[in-house]
């Protein structure tokens, strides 16, 4: 078998290979890149009363506020999966672990919005871990070798005719 020939059946059984992690991989990485435009995938950030201050409420004062949205079913702190200060937008974001989101004025204490956040569940699906660590490490990582490997046999047989065309100017000259 020619060394063309064998690198042709490694871009070709590799292709298969990763077909369904990769289609994964791929759609939705799609989502991620908007997932700032597109308020179904993560909700827009809201801008509270006095943006550009930093909060005068405690960060506890502020957590109690949003025990009282009951989408995000918060007892305690350990019932939430993060916390983001927007300082330059004036809120606070609580999101639960059940995924649900609610933005909280700085300021004011007003919830802002209380939405549900599908951007973490959808990085999850595209690094593999929604699935479990096993199928990160085991399918999606390996996903990625082979995806490197048909990179390079692909530009290898991308460049290998261009370079043999070139050769053969060259030599007729």
């Amino acid at each position: 078998m020619s060394g063309q020939r064998f690198w042709r059946q490694v871009h070709y059984w590799g292709s298969l290979l990763i077909l369904l992690p990769f289609g994964v991989v791929v759609v939705t990485g799609l989502m991620l890149m908007l997932k700032k435009d597109l308020s179904w995938i993560q909700p827009p950030t809201q801008t509270g009363v006095v943006a550009d201050v930093a909060p005068t409420l405690s960060l506890g004062e502020l957590f109690d506020v949003a025990r009282t949205v009951p989408e995000l079913e918060l007892e305690d702190w350990t019932d939430l999966k993060r916390v983001d200060v927007k300082v330059d937008r004036g809120v606070i974001m609580f999101v639960a672990l059940n995924d649900w989101e609610a933005q909280i004025d700085t300021k004011t204490r007003e919830v802002l919005d209380v939405a549900y956040r599908r951007s973490d569940i959808i990085e999850a699906l595209h690094d593999g871990s929604f699935f479990s660590a096993e199928v990160k490490r085991y399918v999606f990582l390996p996903s990625g070798v082979v995806l490197f490997v048909l990179w390079l046999t692909g530009t290898y047989l991308f460049i290998l005719p261009q370079a043999k065309r070139l050769q053969k100017r060259r030599r007729s000259r």
